[in-house]
């Protein structure tokens, strides 16, 4: 059986990886699409209610599991994705690239680190969903719920930093060490915010969900960038 003409010339121009990438970015936003309508529905009460008490002492909601220690330790990792953190963490990356020569890139990665926070703020301002009112809250939140904006800039600025520094690294064992460690730091950063009762797990959900698809979107813009000369190439750095 042959394969199309118009499918060849579209393989061709596409790299598996880029289309593998591609269909990625929609499996992601369909997902978020799916639990933002299923969380205007009201559909989302039971599953977010039952993970939240799950993670409070049997009989007493105001107390996580765990004990002292590990609440610590929560508020230790959600600071890891509040704005104070990721500003100086994008502002020492910036300067890392800067200092490569990689000006171009730097200014790409300060403009997509930018647009993953404004995407954020519009998406709990249109959905403008409370915050849970189930358990105690143990750290101090103040806008709306959905999506979670530290566990969606979390994605969104770790993935994108990994991206961006993976783009000038020749080694691959440390292009898989940086791109592995954002995603800890993120899943963590999310799980965080559950723990600590300020999201329900919905909220992070969704923001994984959105962030991941804004990084990986910032990934094949800045390879579709490189292809033109628009920003340094790959491998910059040794």
């Amino acid at each position: 059986m042959k394969i199309p003409a118009i499918l060849l010339s579209f393989l061709k121009r596409f790299e598996v990886v880029t289309l593998v990438a591609i269909f990625v970015v929609a499996g992601a936003l369909w997902s978020f699409v799916a639990l933002a309508d299923e969380m205007l529905e009201g559909d989302l009460g039971g599953f977010d209610e039952r993970v939240l008490l799950a993670l409070r002492t049997p009989g007493d909601v105001s107390n996580p599991i765990g004990g002292e220690h590990v609440e610590i330790a929560m508020r230790d990792l959600t600071a890891l994705g509040g704005v104070s953190v990721l500003t100086l963490i994008t502002l020492t990356v910036l300067m890392l690239l800067l200092l490569h020569r990689q000006r171009s890139s730097a200014l790409f990665m300060g403009v997509a680190v930018m647009g993953g926070l404004l995407i954020s703020n519009l998406a709990k301002t249109g959905f403008s969903r409370p915050r849970p009112d189930l358990v105690p809250h143990a750290v101090d939140a103040a806008t709306a719920s959905f999506p979670s904006g530290h566990s969606m800039m979390a994605a969104v600025t770790y993935l994108t930093i990994a991206v961006m520094i993976a783009r000038v690294e020749k080694r691959m064992r440390l292009k898989v060490f940086y791109f592995a460690a954002a995603i800890v730091v993120t899943v963590m950063v999310g799980l965080s915010r559950v723990y600590l009762g300020v999201h329900w797990p919905s909220d992070v959900l969704a923001g994984w969900m959105l962030g991941a698809a804004w990084a990986l979107g910032v990934w094949l813009l800045a390879r579709a960038l490189a292809k033109r000369g628009t920003i340094e190439p790959e491998g910059g750095i040794g």
